[in-house]
């Protein structure tokens, strides 16, 4: 078989619609995926014309049509395709006959903006450290905050042992026992922002994502959902090319 026409497992099953790589990583190294009969091993390459691949004995597809959805994520749903304790997730908010899952992910106290496709090679480019899109958030905190505060915020805070990369954040309205903060970071650690006002005593009341790079919210109500534009999947596609940065 010749291998120009072979791709990674973990590619395939993203372009199918199955998981992102990562996840579809993790389950072959679990053991639940085999190529013609056979578990499968991190690293094997297929040929998608010829080989068979099951995912815990389901035949995958490639997917014809690639959706791009926005959902306006409420609070109390889980950034997850299914839940082994029945608690809500995303998915039960998201109504198309395709395999899509959530790129990225906002915890269940989190709201705001989540894109979720069936397009393993967008979530990659969403996902992957080396694009630092720049994600906005509107941050609700308690009970004020103080320049000091700020500064460390900005210039990067340890947690978990491993410091946070230079960020934006301002103050968007103030008043008493209360302010409303906009961060804008490009990195995407677990809590993060949570974890960041904890370290300079500040509660987290809310927590909003209003934009994914090049792409906002806009009005979209709470846990609704649209599809993505043309236009819009083309700027996220056109705004993680180095070339395009390098421009700007």
């Amino acid at each position: 078989m010749s291998e120009k026409n072979k791709i990674r497992l973990q590619k395939f099953m993203a372009d199918c619609g199955v998981a992102s790589r990562r996840k579809s990583e993790e389950l072959i190294s679990a053991g639940r995926v085999k190529v013609n009969g056979h578990v499968s091993s991190l690293g094997d390459k297929i040929d998608p014309k010829k080989d068979l691949v099951t995912v815990a004995g389901k035949k995958i597809n490639k997917t014809e049509k690639m959706y791009y959805i926005m959902l306006n994520k409420p609070r109390g749903y889980l950034t997850t395709v299914s839940d082994e304790f029945g608690r809500k997730t995303v998915m039960d908010l998201v109504d198309v006959n395709a395999r899509v899952y959530p790129v990225g992910r906002l915890d269940k106290d989190s709201e705001g903006l989540l894109i979720l496709t069936n397009d393993g090679s967008f979530a990659n480019l969403l996902t992957h450290p080396r694009h630092n899109f720049a994600k906005v958030y509107r941050v609700t905190v308690r009970p004020g905050i103080t320049d000091e505060a700020l500064d460390k915020l900005r210039n990067g805070i340890e947690i978990d042992g491993r410091k946070t990369a230079p960020c934006d954040v301002s103050i968007i309205t103030e008043e008493e026992g209360r302010v409303v903060l906009e961060f804008i970071l490009r990195e995407g650690r677990n809590r993060q922002i949570r974890k960041m006002c904890e370290a300079v005593d500040l509660e987290v009341a809310r927590l909003k994502r209003i934009a994914v790079g090049p792409v906002k919210l806009g009005m979209l109500q709470t846990g609704k959902t649209r599809n993505l534009t043309d236009n819009e999947v083309r700027k996220l596609i056109r705004s993680s090319s180095p070339s395009e940065k390098a421009e700007s």
